[in-house]
Order: structure tokens, then C-alpha cells, then sequence
């Protein structure tokens, strides 16, 4: 950096110090890469802080300041782990995957890692998606009842009119379905798009609005709110457990008794019990909209990996988790995840080292035909989550988990 660069780069930070220029502002001075470092800088001197760890890092900047990030000072590094390789048999995802695994949750690697060996051990677990569709619920107003009731009859005889409207604002996403809810004289359009390898969620929005630009028009309602929580999106909800968004998926294995005693040291009808007693009833007492042991540890870990948005962990924590002896003395796991939303295009997919996380589970970027891997990647983290709940609710059952997390998470 040249003596000139220099002294800009200081006269920046000085302004900024004092509150003559604002943190966004730094980018139009020296442009987003070396914005990045001006901005760190001016954090730290305002701070009194030492953050230079927080400027070490590989991704590229000019590719996700203003795309994924705004006033950018650095990365947060969080330490990568491999469990696998697990054996699926999906109907996307077929074969042996390593699952990569963001976290700082020291045993959880490990333990993830024992349930796949104790899937693959039983020749693969067996995945499916029940549902696809991501939603968007636009809420209007009506005058009255009479009102109320005309818009929703109105809304079942132009639904190929609406999808029209929603197909010029993309290539790829359609609307698929339109469910109108009332709540006295508000009306809750619940959109559904198959959004394709995207995850979909920008692409309902913007969709949703051309609808209900259209609906305004035509109808003459009033449109409150382009998203009325219906949706419903990153918040615990009985909608989405009921009707799915995003992806519903549901994966299977049966474990051998001697399986269990030799991997998982306890027995089938033990871990049945636990797993009843523990996530079923446990949960229900406690009102718990999610009825599994930890499957939000497996679903954030390979969100961050994998570049998704994290917070929809929250619907991910909405998986039930059974078990329940065989007669044939065997024990039949599965879990049941109503809305996993995620995608292989757009986001945080594209941030070099989230995409190489996409290409370990050879699920990057577009599939072919459109929407292919990320159904392949949902049905990974299917089997992912039942890795982790099989692997738990074992050492819940032979009294090991205090012991694993003493040895592993802790030093």
C-alpha cells in the first residue's frame, strides 16, 4: 500500500472515529475489499479491541459484500468436522456421503459419526420427500364478512391467473398452490412455490408480490402485509409441522438387536423406551413443538457448513424422532422433519468455503433437471439428523452420555 493509500486509509478512520462518516460510507471511499480492512480498523481504535484475528480469512469479500453481508469487518471462523461416511438410499441421494459439520459442541462430531457407522453397518437408511414447496402469506384486508367470503371464492377461480403473474418474475420458480385462511375479516394467503435448488425464499417473496400487486388490481382488496406469519418463517409453528415448507422428509433404518449391543452397547427395547419416554412423552409434557433428542445440533452444524440460512434451524427442531421394536425383536428408527429449507444456489451457497462443503456432499450449485440436488441434500441431512438421534438416544440408554461429553467436550 503506497504512502498515499496510506494516509487516506487514516484520514477514513479518523472521520469515521468521530462520527463525521458512517460505516456503509467506507466502501464509496476505497471500494468493499479495502473497505473491509478501513472498517476493521475504525472498530477496533473505537473499541479499544484487538480484532486482527477477525481479518484473517480466504473467502473473497468482493463476492459477498452487498451480497451477503453489509459493512463487512472480517469472518468468524468456526472449526469443520467430518462424520461418515454414512450410507443412504434415497430417491436423489444414493451411496456412501462424509457429512461436513460446523460446530463448536465438542462430542457432537463424534457421536454423529458412531450413528452413521451404525446406519452404513446396517446397510443404509432409506430417505424420502413427502412434500416440496416454499411459502410466502401475504395478508389482506376485506370491507366485511361478505366481503371476506367473496375474495376467497374469488381467489379459487383465478389461481391460473395468479400463477401466471408469479411466473414472469422468475425462470424457475412456480406457484403451485394458494390456501386462503380467515381471521375475521383478514384474509392469509398462504403461497406455496416449487422454487427448484434454490431455497427459495427471495424468490417467493418477490413472486408473492407480483400476486398480490395482481389481486389488488383485480379484486380491489387491501394488502396489508406482503407477509402475514403464516408463512410461517423462522418461528416455531403447528402450520409448518402440519403442512410442511420447504422440504418434508422422513428417513428409515432397522438396527439388529446384536447391532445395537455391539455398537451402541444397550438393547432395542431400551432405547424404545427412551426414546418414548424421553422424546414423546417427555416433550409433550413439556409442550415442545419438536419431538426428538437433538436434531437442531445436526441441522445447524450443516447449515453453516453448507452456506444455508441458520436460522431456519428453528423449523429443523421441529422433527419427530420414533422407535419402536420390530417383531422380530429388531428396533425401527425414523425421524420426520415437516419443513427442511434448503437450497444449492444462491444465499451464503456461493461463499468459497460453504460451496466446497457442497461439493464434499456433491450437491453445488444447479442440478440437472432444476431442483434435483437440493432434494439430494435434503434427503442427506435426513439421514444426517437420524445418524445423530440414533447415536444419542443410544448413550442416553446405556448411561454414557455424561461420560462422552467429559472425555470430549471438555479439557
Amino acid at each position: 500500500m503506497s504512502q498515499d493509500s496510506d494516509l487516506k486509509k487514516e484520514e477514513i478512520v479518523e472521520k469515521v472515529a468521530s462520527g463525521q462518516l458512517k460505516l456503509h460510507a467506507i466502501d464509496q471511499q476505497v471500494g468493499p475489499v479495502e473497505g473491509v480492512a478501513v472498517r476493521r480498523e475504525a472498530i477496533a481504535r473505537m473499541t479499544g479491541t484487538d480484532i486482527q484475528n477477525l481479518g484473517s480469512f480466504s473467502i473473497d469479500a468482493a463476492e459477498v459484500v452487498g451480497r451477503n453481508i453489509e459493512n463487512m469487518i472480517g469472518a468468524i471462523q468456526l472449526p469443520l468436522g467430518i462424520a461418515g461416511p454414512v450410507t443412504i438410499q434415497g430417491e436423489y441421494a444414493s451411496g456412501n456421503f462424509y457429512l461436513p459439520l460446523a460446530t463448536t459442541e465438542g462430542a457432537l462430531v463424534a457421536s454423529t459419526n458412531r450413528g452413521c457407522s451404525v446406519i452404513s453397518a446396517c446397510g443404509g437408511a432409506t430417505v424420502r420427500i413427502f412434500k416440496d414447496g416454499m411459502t410466502r402469506a401475504p395478508v389482506f384486508s376485506a370491507r366485511d364478512v361478505i366481503h371476506a367470503r367473496e375474495f376467497v371464492d374469488w381467489l379459487a377461480d383465478n389461481f391460473e391467473a395468479m400463477k401466471a403473474k408469479a411466473a414472469e418474475t422468475t425462470r424457475f420458480g412456480e406457484l403451485v398452490e394458494a390456501t386462503p385462511f380467515v381471521v375475521g375479516t383478514d384474509v392469509h394467503l398462504r403461497l406455496r412455490f416449487d422454487t427448484k435448488d434454490a431455497m427459495g425464499m427471495n424468490m417467493a417473496t418477490i413472486a408473492s408480490e407480483a400476486v398480490s400487486n395482481y389481486i389488488t388490481e383485480q379484486f380491489g382488496i387491501e394488502l396489508v402485509s406482503l407477509s402475514g406469519n403464516m408463512c410461517t418463517d423462522k418461528k416455531p409453528s403447528a402450520i409448518n409441522n402440519i403442512l410442511g415448507r420447504g422440504k418434508t422428509v422422513v428417513a428409515e433404518v432397522v438396527i439388529p438387536e446384536d447391532l445395537v449391543g455391539a455398537k451402541l452397547k444397550t438393547r432395542c427395547q431400551s432405547m424404545s423406551e427412551v426414546n418414548y419416554k424421553k422424546n414423546l412423552l417427555g416433550s409433550a409434557r413439556a409442550g415442545s413443538m419438536g419431538y426428538n433428542a437433538h436434531a437442531a445440533n445436526i441441522v445447524a452444524a450443516l447449515y453453516l457448513a453448507c452456506g444455508q440460512d441458520a436460522a431456519h434451524v428453528v423449523e429443523g427442531s421441529s422433527t419427530i424422532t420414533t422407535m419402536e421394536m420390530t417383531p422380530e425383536g429388531d428396533l425401527h428408527c425414523c425421524v420426520t422433519m415437516p419443513a427442511v429449507q434448503v437450497g444449492t444456489v444462491g444465499g451464503g451457497t456461493g461463499i468459497a468455503t460453504q460451496q466446497e462443503c457442497l461439493q464434499i456432499l456433491g450437491v453445488a450449485g444447479a442440478g440437472e433437471p432444476p431442483g434435483v440436488n437440493a432434494k439430494k441434500f435434503a434427503e442427506i441431512i435426513g439421514v444426517a439428523v437420524l445418524a445423530g438421534e440414533i447415536s444419542l438416544i443410544g448413550a442416553q440408554s446405556a448411561g454414557h452420555l455424561a461420560r462422552a461429553h467429559k472425555q470430549l467436550g471438555r479439557k
